[in-house]
């Protein structure tokens, strides 16, 4: 009687398991974005939790945990339980913080699972418009003769910081290093001349440079870029095979039900091929890979990223 009553038991809570699965979701959902509103991340995340609305009849709550380069983010969607109603979007920089900063607090592989790539982003080296510089080789020898030349990135250890720093010990070049926030902020200064050049995702350049605010000099990738036909890579300047691309994805905390995390991978990549979508990548390339693939990118992402830190001893401390 009691080994009937116990498999009635087993089986009763695997249906009610499989049932909530199948149910998710039954509340709104939070998704964290780990930057201020109005940069790269914070409108692919937007439109992500639209999309998901939409299709599965819950609100998706975007919840915006700015600063640090994104670490403040990156370690409060840490701490969130992985129970399907917690998500996060990041960019390339959730990967390369630990390898620069000791107060991380987190692993990537270890406290989050990866749901999918959402595109890899060519960067556009931009400067003001007044700047004197109009391909990357007059931005080298500016720095070259100049003290005076500066970049921003949205904070230290963040890859356009170290896609910099990778640049720099390609060239030879000297620019002092002006930390900030978040995109936006470092953007906005470049933009009104208080900083001379950054290194940032077409994405988020791409509307500044087409009303004339700022300049591209150069894109990041191996090859032009199809929202930038015009404007050479890096590796044309005659500077090696340089390459320094900045992709974003969706994490849930480590723990998330392996049907959700499936579940989210599709609804991702179907949003990907939304025409508000592709309007808004700005000619990049979309992704949604499975999760599979994805922890293997961030492999090697990790990989790239622990060399540059090496070379510039910017080691985490």
């Amino acid at each position: 009687m009691l080994k009937t009553t116990c498999i009635a038991l087993g089986t009763l809570l695997a249906a009610t398991t499989a049932y909530g699965q199948a149910d998710w979701p039954v509340k709104p959902v939070r998704v964290v974005i780990p930057s201020s509103p109005g940069g790269g991340t914070d409108t692919l995340g937007r439109l992500l939790g639209a999309h998901f609305t939409a299709a599965l009849g819950q609100q998706f709550v975007i919840e915006n945990r700015a600063g640090a380069a994104g670490l403040i983010g990156y370690q409060y969607a840490a701490r969130l339980p992985g129970d399907g109603y917690n998500l996060l979007v990041a960019p390339t920089t959730i990967t390369s913080l630990p390898l620069v900063r000791k107060d991380a607090q987190y692993e990537v592989l270890k406290d989050f699972a990866p749901i999918t790539q959402l595109v890899a982003s060519t960067q556009a080296l931009v400067v003001h418009p007044s700047v004197p510089a109009r391909s990357v080789r007059d931005l080298v020898a500016l720095a070259k003769r100049s003290p005076d030349v500066t970049f921003a990135s949205p904070g230290a250890g963040s890859v356009p910081h170290l896609a910099m720093e990778l640049l720099k010990m390609m060239t030879g070049a000297q620019m002092t290093h002006v930390p900030y926030k978040g995109v936006n902020p470092g953007l906005t200064d470049v933009i009104g001349g208080r900083v001379v050049a950054m290194l940032v995702n077409v994405i988020s350049a791409k509307p500044h440079i087409d009303t004339g605010k700022l300049r591209a000099v150069a894109v990041s990738s191996r090859s032009r870029a199809g929202a930038l036909p015009d404007v050479p890579t890096i590796t044309e300047a005659g500077y090696g095979d340089y390459e320094a691309l900045q992709w974003f994805g969706l994490f849930a905390p480590a723990g998330t039900p392996p049907q959700v995390i499936s579940r989210l991978q599709q609804l991702t990549a179907e949003a990907l091929r939304t025409p508000a979508m592709k309007k808004r990548l700005a000619g990049e390339d979309p992704i949604g890979n499975s999760p599979e693939a994805f922890s293997q990118a961030i492999r090697a992402e990790v990989a790239k990223w622990t060399k540059v830190t090496q070379a510039a001893k910017l080691g985490a401390r």
